[in-house]
C-alpha cells in the first residue's frame, strides 16, 4: 500500500474503528481513537470511562500504555508502506505517570522522521534496527499526565 493511501485509511474514523476491532480489539474496547496521523506525528485519544478505568477512579496504566503504543506504532506502520517487507516488534515498554488521569487523554508522538530513518537503515542490512519512541499523554487543559516510551525493532525480512 502507498503511504498516502495508508494515511487516508487510518485518518478515516469508521475504517480505523474496523481495523482496531479486527487487529487490536482491546484498544477498540477501551475506546481508543485515532484523531490524526501524518508522516511526522500521530495523535490518539483515550477516553476515561468504565472500559479504561482502574479501581482508583483514574485511567488504568495498561490503557495508557496501549494508547502510547498505538500512537508510536502508527508512525512505524506508515514508514513501512510501499517498502519491501520489514518485521516490526515491540522490545520494551516504559512509562511515567505524572498526574492522575480522571478524564480523556490525548497521546501525541512526534517521532515520524526518526522512525523513517530507522526503517531505511533496516532495509540496508540484515541487522535489526531499534528506536525508542516517545508518546506524551495530555489532559484536556494541556497538562502532561503521562509519558510512554516504546522501543521498536525493525528488521528486513529474509
Amino acid at each position: 500500500m502507498r503511504k498516502d493511501s495508508f494515511l487516508q485509511l487510518i485518518n478515516t474514523p469508521w475504517k480505523m474503528r474496523l481495523y482496531l476491532w479486527g487487529k487490536l480489539p482491546a484498544a477498540a474496547f477501551m475506546g481508543i481513537r485515532v484523531l490524526q496521523c501524518s508522516e511526522e506525528q500521530a495523535t490518539v485519544q483515550l477516553p476515561y470511562g468504565w472500559r479504561s478505568q482502574n479501581p482508583f477512579r483514574s485511567i488504568y496504566f495498561a490503557a495508557q500504555c496501549a494508547a502510547g503504543e498505538l500512537s508510536t506504532g502508527l508512525l512505524g506502520l506508515a514508514a513501512l508502506q510501499g517498502k519491501p517487507p520489514v518485521s516490526m516488534l515491540v522490545l520494551n515498554v516504559e512509562a511515567a505517570f505524572l498526574k492522575k488521569a480522571a478524564t480523556t487523554l490525548r497521546f501525541i508522538c512526534l517521532d515520524g522522521a526518526k522512525v523513517e530513518s530507522v526503517v531505511q537503515n533496516a532495509l540496508k542490512g540484515d541487522v535489526a534496527q531499534t528506536i525508542r519512541m516517545e508518546s506524551i499523554g495530555y489532559l484536556p487543559d494541556g497538562t502532561e499526565a503521562a509519558r510512554v516510551w516504546i522501543t521498536w525493532s525493525f528488521k528486513k525480512k529474509q
